[in-house]
């Protein structure tokens, strides 16, 4: 049976001070990922606090499940603090980018409305039409429309562009 009495009566003042502050770095690093300086050297902090105080591998290993309990603990409450806390304000983006701010995902194309042109291919309901000499994909509304034919654009969504035959 081991001594685990024995094993926590074997810590002095060095390889208390190497668990507390490798434990501090390594949930330092859980809140804070990044480049992961603080995590490696904790990680190196408990390593060296194990080699320090252990006698037999029975003790590394109940050192290890130890460290690895109370790791564990600090992940789940960084876990929370990551969908519900403080964490999700400063690791997850709430900002958006909307059209009142200035921001246009794609091209605006809405100028293009109204204005007519004539099909460059057959549009079966998709293809190229030609407005003033910019050719753009569109889509008609319904019908096919042959090669030539005058069109005029009678909707934009985003990048579609919708047309319909005019006489």
């Amino acid at each position: 049976m081991p001594d685990l009495v024995g094993l926590f009566t074997s810590f002095d003042f060095l390889s208390a001070v190497l668990f507390i502050l490798g434990i501090i770095l390594v949930i330092i690093e859980m809140f804070n990922p990044g480049f992961g300086a603080p995590g490696i050297t904790g990680t190196i902090l408990l390593i060296l606090g194990i080699i320090s105080v252990a006698r037999d591998p029975y003790d590394v290993l109940y050192l290890i499940i130890i460290i690895l309990a109370i790791l564990g603990i600090a992940l789940t409450f960084v876990l929370h603090s990551a969908t519900k806390g403080r964490l999700s304000k400063t690791l997850v983006l709430t900002a958006s980018l909307n059209k009142e701010q200035g921001f246009e995902g794609t091209e605006d194309l809405k100028f293009f409305l109204g204005k007519e042109g004539k099909a460059v291919t057959i549009l079966r309901p998709a293809g190229t039409a030609d407005f003033d000499g910019v050719k753009l994909d569109v889509v008609s509304e319904s019908e096919y429309i042959q090669k030539d034919a005058k069109i005029k654009v009678i909707k934009v969504e985003g990048r579609r562009i919708v047309v319909r035959e005019t006489k």
